[in-house]
């Protein structure tokens, strides 16, 4: 039987509101594997904007920031030193973040897979759109041409968070992200490898909800289950 996997489009939220949430979620799963009532965990997938955002890792390095503070607040960047792994990112309006909140245990305990179940639906996603992606030997994330030197182009980038098993962040999509704000950083700590987009790639504008669609249905081929609409009671913007 198929798991279920509730979804939400949490449209355009700041990066602090939805952190807490996503938290809020891995606790609660968390929390019932700590009172013998694992099998009642709950999956989740959440699909959002931000604002502009810059977030380091817990093994990022701080000189990969590019930027001045007073740059960055000029340019009203957030900065949030952030529990997942991986270096430094940008989050901001046209690119697609998604929040997968899963129980590996009750799909597959290997976060290998996980992360490589990732890359393969952006890889189909890209494919859904002629373009062929890739992964680069030892850079969690999706790329296009990553495997001639001098044109690799980083198009998604990964980092997670697993407690006993239940993850937290996860994907950052370039849609139509304005590529400026990554002048600002070293992208993943990655020298000398530039970033791009969907809309760059394609030569013209793509429609952010298509390209959900697209991810949706590409989520629940890589990982054989089904989303089902969340039915909010109390949004997370409230």
């Amino acid at each position: 039987m198929q798991p279920v996997v509730f979804f939400e489009d949490l449209g355009f939220q700041s990066y602090r509101q939805v952190w807490d949430y996503q938290e809020s979620l891995l606790q609660q799963n968390t929390q019932l594997k700590l009172t013998g009532e694992g099998a009642s965990t709950r999956h989740h997938l959440l699909l959002v904007e931000h604002p502009p955002v810059y977030t380091l890792g817990k093994s990022g390095k701080m000189e990969n920031l590019l930027w001045t503070e007073d740059e960055i607040k000029k340019r009203e960047i957030e900065f949030f030193h952030i529990n997942r792994g991986g270096d430094i990112t940008f989050h901001g309006p046209g690119q697609i973040v998604g929040y997968p909140i899963l129980d590996l245990e009750k799909m597959k305990p290997d976060l290998g897979w996980y992360l490589r179940g990732l890359e393969e639906m952006i890889i189909l996603t890209l494919s859904d759109y002629g373009l062929t992606g890739g992964r680069s030997k030892g850079e969690t994330g999706v790329w296009l041409d990553a495997g001639i030197p001098g044109k690799e182009r980083k198009i998604c980038a990964m980092g997670i968070k697993c407690s006993r098993w239940i993850t937290m962040h996860g994907f950052a999509f370039n849609v139509h992200t304005d590529l400026a704000y990554f002048e600002g950083i070293v992208p993943c700590g990655i020298q000398n490898k530039a970033v791009t987009s969907l809309q760059k790639e394609l030569n013209g504008p793509v429609s952010i909800a298509e390209v959900k669609e697209r991810l949706k249905n590409n989520f629940e081929s890589v990982f054989n289950c089904r989303l089902v609409d969340e039915v909010k009671i109390n949004s997370v913007c409230s």
